[in-house]
Formats: C-alpha cells, structure tokens, sequence
C-alpha cells in the first residue's frame, strides 16, 4: 500500500525529467542558432564575446535549476555563496550528479570549465561549449597551460577532478591534474562539497529512474586550500605535491555536509 502512495508522485517525476531535460536541449539548440550568433555581430572581440556568451549561460543555468524546483524534481541549499563571487578562482568539486555543472555555473560569474570534448559537437550544447570558450579536454591539448591561461585570465575556473561521475558506493578517485593548476599556476583551491539526498542522477542511472522523493542538494563551499605551502612541504617536486594535494581534497569531499549554523 506506501509503494501504492508513492507512485503518483514517482509518475509525476518521471515526466517533469522529461519535461527538463527537453527544456534544457531545446534552450541549448536556441543559444547556439540564435543568441550566439547575435552576440558574434554585436561584439567583434573575443574576449567580450565570450565573457557575454558566459553571462548568458550562467542566466540560462539559473533559470534551469529554478524551473526545476518549480517542477518538484530538485531543492537545495548553499552555504558559502559569497566564496564564489571573487574573481581568479579554481573550484574544484566532487561529482555526483548530473546536474552538479548547472548549478556550479548559475552560482559563478565569469565561469569557463573543462568539459568532455564530445560536448563541444553535440548540437545541445555544441554552442554554449564553444561560443564561451570553455575548455575541452582534447588528448592532443595542452590542458594544463590552457587552464592557468583561462585564470590568469581573471576567469573563474570549474573542474570536477574525478573527471566523471562519482560511482554510488566506491571511494573517490581524483586525478591529479587539477592539483597540477594550482601548483604550477601558484593558485589557491576552493572547494565546494556536493552531497545530494537521495542521490539521483549519478552515473549509471537511467534518466526515468527516478528516487522516492525530490532530490535535496546541498552545496558547502569550503575555505581556500592553499597550494604554495603543499609544494614547499614536498621539496619543491611536483608530483609528490599534488598527490598530497589531491589526498587532502578526497578528504574534504568525503566528509560529511555541516551541521547549519
């Protein structure tokens, strides 16, 4: 009988997922064929264009994640937005949802990220990934250098390190090379600590399998981790610095969310 009670809503879920995610690749195709193409005539400098394509992408993220509050799919909370409206920032977030990039880039200004190459030719998102200048993660690119170019930049930077998804029930694994940016690029890290409950969206899951209820998101953005002293602790070699930076930062994200207040 309570599985009986619960279905109308798991139902109503089902189709307002859809209902998002077709608003998302709809809104994806119009930016592509029609906003962007408006900004390149109106500004002929790169660098204005695309600090306009990002302004606009962030509105877009923004009005995503309240449509689906509104949907009933999703609620959540931030603890420590105002870390988040400095310039010059490398965030560096764990990855357990979907939709974990969506908020990240409503919640930052200026924000470029790196993003899997594939989505810079997929006709969803094909435009916003190219008209902002965000980063691919092309093998044969010079990643590393394109990262601290973006910052010393004055653009905030967004890279998830564990490079995909989180998978429900194992230990995080991170790469190192986002601990590389900071190292080399001289650069402190904000975190910012994801938890989703009950998890849904992770990777694996069909996008129809939806939870029990709507999902809770709480995003905790932590005090800067400073990377000079990491690298003075380990003599000077990066390797062994950014693999204690890299440990620190498992730990961080696999701490639990704080208590309010």
């Amino acid at each position: 009988m309570a599985e009986l009670l619960v279905w109308p809503g798991r139902l109503w879920r089902i189709v307002a997922t859809a209902i998002a995610f077709a608003s998302f690749g709809m809104g994806g195709v119009l930016l592509w064929l029609l906003v962007f193409p408006l900004q390149a005539l109106r500004w002929r400098d790169v660098a204005r264009r695309q600090q306009a394509a990002r302004t606009m992408v962030q509105t877009v993220f923004r009005l995503f994640v309240r449509w689906m509050r509104l949907l009933g799919l999703i609620d959540y909370e931030v603890r420590g937005l105002e870390k988040l409206q400095r310039r010059g920032l490398l965030i560096l977030a764990n990855h357990p949802t979907l939709i974990d990039v969506a908020f990240l880039i409503g919640f930052v200004p200026n924000a470029s990220c790196v993003v899997k190459s594939t989505l810079a030719d997929h006709p969803c998102t094909r435009g916003p990934v190219r008209a902002t200048g965000y980063i691919c993660n092309n093998p044969d690119a010079d990643l590393l250098r394109a990262c601290i170019d973006t910052l010393a930049m004055g653009s905030n930077l967004i890279i998830f390190p564990e490079g995909t998804r989180s998978r429900p029930g194992q230990p995080l694994r991170m790469q190192r090379g986002a601990a590389q940016v900071a190292l080399r690029g001289g650069l402190d890290i904000t975190p910012v600590r994801i938890r989703c409950e009950p998890l849904g969206l992770y990777k694996g899951q069909p996008w129809w399998a939806v939870a029990r209820r709507k999902l809770c998101f709480t995003f905790e953005v932590g005090d800067d981790l400073p990377s000079a002293p990491v690298l003075a602790a380990a003599g000077g070699e990066h390797g062994r610095a950014a693999r204690r930076l890299t440990e620190s930062l498992i730990q961080f994200f696999s701490e639990p969310v704080r208590a309010p207040g």
